[in-house]
Protein backbone atom coordinates (compact mmCIF):
# COMPACT_ATOMS: atom_id res chain seq x y z
CA UNK A 1 0.00 0.00 0.00
CA UNK A 2 0.71 3.58 -0.42
CA UNK A 3 2.98 5.04 2.41
CA UNK A 4 0.59 8.48 2.11
CA UNK A 5 -2.32 6.83 3.17
CA UNK A 6 -0.78 6.06 6.38
CA UNK A 7 0.59 9.25 6.47
CA UNK A 8 -2.75 10.93 5.99
CA UNK A 9 -4.64 8.82 8.06
CA UNK A 10 -2.20 9.53 11.01
CA UNK A 11 -3.10 13.44 10.30
CA UNK A 12 -6.52 12.70 10.11
CA UNK A 13 -6.54 11.20 13.93
CA UNK A 14 -4.76 14.22 15.17
CA UNK A 15 -6.44 16.93 13.40
CA UNK A 16 -9.84 14.95 15.11
CA UNK A 17 -7.86 15.48 18.53
CA UNK A 18 -6.83 18.88 17.73
CA UNK A 19 -10.53 19.74 17.15
CA UNK A 20 -11.78 17.91 20.09
CA UNK A 21 -9.42 19.75 22.57
CA UNK A 22 -10.72 23.42 20.66
CA UNK A 23 -14.36 22.31 21.18
CA UNK A 24 -13.54 21.77 25.25
CA UNK A 25 -12.05 25.75 25.20
CA UNK A 26 -15.10 26.64 23.49
CA UNK A 27 -17.97 24.63 26.13
CA UNK A 28 -15.43 26.52 28.99
CA UNK A 29 -15.35 30.01 27.62
CA UNK A 30 -17.37 31.08 30.60
CA UNK A 31 -15.88 28.52 33.20
CA UNK A 32 -14.71 30.22 36.25
CA UNK A 33 -10.91 29.96 36.69
CA UNK A 34 -10.58 27.35 33.18
CA UNK A 35 -6.74 27.43 31.60
CA UNK A 36 -7.19 26.76 28.02
CA UNK A 37 -5.24 23.71 26.76
CA UNK A 38 -3.37 23.73 23.13
CA UNK A 39 -2.48 20.54 20.73
CA UNK A 40 1.32 20.19 18.86
CA UNK A 41 1.79 17.94 16.59
CA UNK A 42 5.72 15.96 15.65
CA UNK A 43 6.31 14.17 12.47
CA UNK A 44 5.98 10.52 13.58
CA UNK A 45 9.18 8.93 11.96
CA UNK A 46 11.26 8.75 8.55
CA UNK A 47 12.08 5.99 6.14
CA UNK A 48 15.52 6.11 4.85
CA UNK A 49 16.35 5.03 1.20
CA UNK A 50 19.20 5.90 0.98
CA UNK A 51 21.56 6.71 3.86
CA UNK A 52 24.24 10.15 3.17
CA UNK A 53 27.55 9.60 2.14
CA UNK A 54 30.68 11.55 2.77
CA UNK A 55 32.49 13.30 0.24
CA UNK A 56 35.96 11.65 -1.20
CA UNK A 57 37.57 14.67 -2.66
CA UNK A 58 38.79 15.79 -5.33
CA UNK A 59 36.84 12.86 -7.26
CA UNK A 60 33.36 13.20 -5.62
CA UNK A 61 31.38 15.43 -3.33
CA UNK A 62 28.98 13.92 -0.59
CA UNK A 63 25.67 12.84 -0.86
CA UNK A 64 22.32 13.34 1.60
CA UNK A 65 20.33 11.02 3.01
CA UNK A 66 16.78 10.31 1.37
CA UNK A 67 14.45 9.95 3.49
CA UNK A 68 10.52 9.64 3.09
CA UNK A 69 8.17 11.43 6.41
CA UNK A 70 5.82 8.35 7.27
CA UNK A 71 2.89 10.73 8.94
CA UNK A 72 2.60 12.84 12.48
CA UNK A 73 2.20 12.45 15.62
CA UNK A 74 0.66 14.10 18.97
CA UNK A 75 3.75 15.83 20.29
CA UNK A 76 1.60 17.03 23.20
CA UNK A 77 -1.33 18.78 24.79
CA UNK A 78 -0.37 21.44 27.18
CA UNK A 79 -2.09 24.04 29.77
CA UNK A 80 -1.73 27.29 29.07
CA UNK A 81 -1.31 29.23 32.79
CA UNK A 82 -1.82 32.23 31.07
CA UNK A 83 -4.00 34.50 33.94
CA UNK A 84 -7.84 35.15 32.81
CA UNK A 85 -9.51 38.98 33.37
CA UNK A 86 -11.41 39.59 36.76
CA UNK A 87 -14.60 39.97 36.94
CA UNK A 88 -16.44 42.05 40.13
CA UNK A 89 -18.87 40.08 41.42
CA UNK A 90 -19.86 41.92 45.10
CA UNK A 91 -19.57 38.59 47.14
CA UNK A 92 -16.72 38.39 50.12
CA UNK A 93 -16.26 34.93 49.72
CA UNK A 94 -15.49 35.35 45.78
CA UNK A 95 -11.61 35.47 45.49
CA UNK A 96 -9.52 36.07 42.34
CA UNK A 97 -5.93 35.60 42.03
CA UNK A 98 -3.37 38.56 40.62
CA UNK A 99 -0.46 36.06 40.32
CA UNK A 100 0.21 32.38 39.73
CA UNK A 101 -0.29 30.75 42.73
CA UNK A 102 -3.00 28.17 43.10
CA UNK A 103 -6.15 27.99 45.73
CA UNK A 104 -5.15 24.87 47.98
CA UNK A 105 -8.35 22.50 48.56
CA UNK A 106 -8.43 19.01 50.41
CA UNK A 107 -10.67 16.75 48.83
CA UNK A 108 -12.76 14.15 50.30
CA UNK A 109 -9.86 11.39 51.24
CA UNK A 110 -7.76 14.10 52.70
CA UNK A 111 -5.66 14.88 50.07
CA UNK A 112 -4.30 18.39 48.88
CA UNK A 113 -5.92 19.55 45.38
CA UNK A 114 -5.17 22.88 43.68
CA UNK A 115 -7.54 25.39 41.80
CA UNK A 116 -7.86 28.73 40.27
CA UNK A 117 -11.45 28.94 40.50
CA UNK A 118 -12.36 30.92 43.65
CA UNK A 119 -16.07 30.51 44.25
CA UNK A 120 -16.04 29.77 47.34
CA UNK A 121 -18.81 30.45 50.63
CA UNK A 122 -19.46 29.32 54.22
CA UNK A 123 -21.18 25.97 55.46
CA UNK A 124 -23.39 25.16 57.78
CA UNK A 125 -19.94 24.82 60.02
CA UNK A 126 -18.72 28.09 58.86
CA UNK A 127 -16.09 26.51 57.12
CA UNK A 128 -14.99 28.45 53.73
CA UNK A 129 -15.67 25.54 51.13
CA UNK A 130 -15.56 25.38 47.18
CA UNK A 131 -18.37 25.20 45.38
CA UNK A 132 -18.28 21.21 45.67
CA UNK A 133 -17.95 21.21 49.18
CA UNK A 134 -14.04 21.41 49.64
CA UNK A 135 -12.85 22.74 52.13
CA UNK A 136 -10.41 25.70 51.68
CA UNK A 137 -6.87 25.36 53.45
CA UNK A 138 -4.58 28.25 54.83
CA UNK A 139 -4.11 29.46 58.77
CA UNK A 140 -6.50 29.64 61.37
CA UNK A 141 -6.01 32.10 64.38
CA UNK A 142 -4.75 31.76 67.72
CA UNK A 143 -5.63 33.83 70.63
CA UNK A 144 -6.24 36.30 67.35
CA UNK A 145 -2.70 35.99 66.14
CA UNK A 146 -1.76 33.73 62.88
CA UNK A 147 0.94 31.85 63.30
CA UNK A 148 4.43 32.94 62.82
CA UNK A 149 4.67 30.25 60.91
CA UNK A 150 3.00 29.57 57.60
CA UNK A 151 3.93 26.88 55.47
CA UNK A 152 2.58 23.50 53.93
CA UNK A 153 3.62 21.38 57.38
CA UNK A 154 0.71 23.93 59.43
CA UNK A 155 -1.93 23.69 57.16
CA UNK A 156 -5.69 23.39 58.04
CA UNK A 157 -9.60 24.10 57.19
CA UNK A 158 -10.24 27.50 57.35
CA UNK A 159 -13.44 27.97 59.67
CA UNK A 160 -14.90 31.76 59.63
CA UNK A 161 -17.84 31.39 61.90
CA UNK A 162 -18.42 29.63 64.91
CA UNK A 163 -22.34 28.77 64.67
CA UNK A 164 -22.77 27.67 68.59
CA UNK A 165 -21.16 30.43 70.05
CA UNK A 166 -23.91 32.59 72.12
CA UNK A 167 -24.50 36.39 71.61
CA UNK A 168 -25.14 36.62 75.11
CA UNK A 169 -22.34 34.73 76.63
CA UNK A 170 -19.31 35.07 74.64
CA UNK A 171 -19.77 38.25 72.30
CA UNK A 172 -16.20 37.79 71.59
CA UNK A 173 -16.42 34.36 69.09
CA UNK A 174 -19.36 35.73 67.30
CA UNK A 175 -18.60 37.16 63.91
CA UNK A 176 -20.93 40.11 62.83
CA UNK A 177 -19.28 40.43 59.71
CA UNK A 178 -15.55 39.50 57.64
CA UNK A 179 -13.46 41.00 55.03
CA UNK A 180 -10.39 39.42 52.94
CA UNK A 181 -7.78 41.55 52.10
CA UNK A 182 -4.70 41.17 49.24
CA UNK A 183 -2.81 39.32 51.85
CA UNK A 184 -5.86 36.92 51.70
CA UNK A 185 -6.49 37.30 55.92
CA UNK A 186 -9.72 37.40 56.67
CA UNK A 187 -10.15 39.82 59.66
CA UNK A 188 -13.72 39.56 61.50
CA UNK A 189 -16.07 42.06 63.50
CA UNK A 190 -17.33 40.41 66.74
CA UNK A 191 -20.27 40.86 68.69
CA UNK A 192 -18.14 42.43 71.23
CA UNK A 193 -17.12 45.28 68.67
CA UNK A 194 -13.34 44.50 68.35
CA UNK A 195 -12.03 43.34 65.02
CA UNK A 196 -9.02 40.82 64.74
CA UNK A 197 -7.48 38.28 61.81
CA UNK A 198 -9.74 34.76 61.81
CA UNK A 199 -7.35 33.26 59.27
CA UNK A 200 -5.31 33.38 56.44
CA UNK A 201 -5.61 31.45 53.10
CA UNK A 202 -2.73 29.86 51.50
CA UNK A 203 -1.62 29.87 47.76
CA UNK A 204 0.88 27.58 46.37
CA UNK A 205 2.91 27.43 43.19
CA UNK A 206 4.69 25.01 40.97
CA UNK A 207 7.96 25.12 39.05
CA UNK A 208 6.00 23.19 36.03
CA UNK A 209 2.37 24.26 36.32
CA UNK A 210 1.95 22.65 32.84
CA UNK A 211 3.07 19.61 34.27
CA UNK A 212 -0.37 19.27 36.95
CA UNK A 213 -2.60 16.49 36.39
CA UNK A 214 -6.44 17.90 35.71
CA UNK A 215 -9.04 16.53 37.40
CA UNK A 216 -12.18 18.49 36.26
CA UNK A 217 -11.54 21.75 37.62
CA UNK A 218 -9.09 20.97 40.22
CA UNK A 219 -5.65 20.09 40.02
CA UNK A 220 -3.27 17.46 41.33
CA UNK A 221 0.40 17.05 41.74
CA UNK A 222 2.42 14.70 39.23
CA UNK A 223 5.76 13.60 38.66
CA UNK A 224 6.66 16.57 36.82
CA UNK A 225 5.06 19.37 38.27
CA UNK A 226 7.26 19.71 41.35
CA UNK A 227 6.41 19.99 44.55
CA UNK A 228 4.00 22.58 46.00
CA UNK A 229 5.70 26.24 47.64
CA UNK A 230 2.68 26.94 50.29
CA UNK A 231 2.94 30.49 51.44
CA UNK A 232 0.99 33.45 51.89
CA UNK A 233 -0.46 35.45 49.32
CA UNK A 234 1.79 38.08 48.32
CA UNK A 235 5.27 36.11 48.75
CA UNK A 236 7.32 34.17 47.07
CA UNK A 237 5.56 35.74 43.51
CA UNK A 238 2.24 33.30 44.38
CA UNK A 239 0.04 36.72 43.81
CA UNK A 240 -2.35 38.65 45.94
CA UNK A 241 -5.99 37.81 46.54
CA UNK A 242 -8.51 40.16 45.24
CA UNK A 243 -11.80 39.38 47.33
CA UNK A 244 -15.11 39.81 45.93
CA UNK A 245 -13.94 38.78 42.24
CA UNK A 246 -13.85 35.53 40.26
CA UNK A 247 -10.60 34.75 37.40
CA UNK A 248 -13.09 34.19 34.63
CA UNK A 249 -11.48 31.69 32.00
CA UNK A 250 -8.69 32.20 29.07
CA UNK A 251 -9.56 31.04 26.60
CA UNK A 252 -9.50 34.19 23.79
CA UNK A 253 -12.62 32.83 20.96
CA UNK A 254 -11.23 34.48 18.73
CA UNK A 255 -8.05 32.39 18.25
CA UNK A 256 -10.13 29.08 19.46
CA UNK A 257 -11.92 29.90 15.58
CA UNK A 258 -8.98 30.88 13.99
CA UNK A 259 -7.68 27.19 15.28
CA UNK A 260 -11.02 25.80 14.39
CA UNK A 261 -10.48 26.73 10.71
CA UNK A 262 -6.99 25.63 10.10
CA UNK A 263 -7.65 22.30 12.04
CA UNK A 264 -10.77 21.93 9.64
CA UNK A 265 -8.48 22.56 6.70
CA UNK A 266 -6.14 20.35 8.03
CA UNK A 267 -8.46 17.40 8.21
CA UNK A 268 -9.92 18.33 4.22
CA UNK A 269 -6.07 18.43 3.21
CA UNK A 270 -5.37 14.63 4.41
CA UNK A 271 -9.11 13.52 3.33
CA UNK A 272 -7.97 14.61 -0.08
CA UNK A 273 -4.71 12.83 0.20
CA UNK A 274 -6.46 9.39 1.09
CA UNK A 275 -9.04 10.23 -1.98
CA UNK A 276 -6.10 10.88 -4.15
CA UNK A 277 -3.89 8.21 -2.97
CA UNK A 278 -7.29 5.55 -3.74
CA UNK A 279 -7.67 6.90 -6.94
CA UNK A 280 -3.74 6.16 -7.77
CA UNK A 281 -4.31 2.41 -6.67
CA UNK A 282 -7.92 2.18 -8.35
CA UNK A 283 -5.63 3.09 -12.03
CA UNK A 284 -2.87 0.43 -10.75
CA UNK A 285 -5.64 -2.06 -10.23
CA UNK A 286 -7.24 -1.48 -13.85
CA UNK A 287 -3.64 -1.98 -15.32
CA UNK A 288 -4.71 -5.59 -16.30
CA UNK A 289 -8.32 -5.49 -17.61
Amino acid sequence: MMRSLYAAISGLQNHQLRMDVIGNNIANVNTVGFKASRVTFKELFSQTLRGAAAPTPPVRGGTNPIQIGLGTTLSGIDVVHQPGNPQVTGVNTDLAIQGDGFFVLQDATGAEVYTRAGDFRLDAQGYLVSGDGLLVLGWQDTGGNLPPTRDATNLGPIRVLDPDADPATEPRDVVVSFSIDTAGVITGTFADGSTRPIAQIALATFANPSGLLRDGHLYRESNNSGVPDVGAPGTGGRGTVQAGALEMSNVDLSREFVDMIVTQRGFQANSRVITTSDEMLQELVNLKR
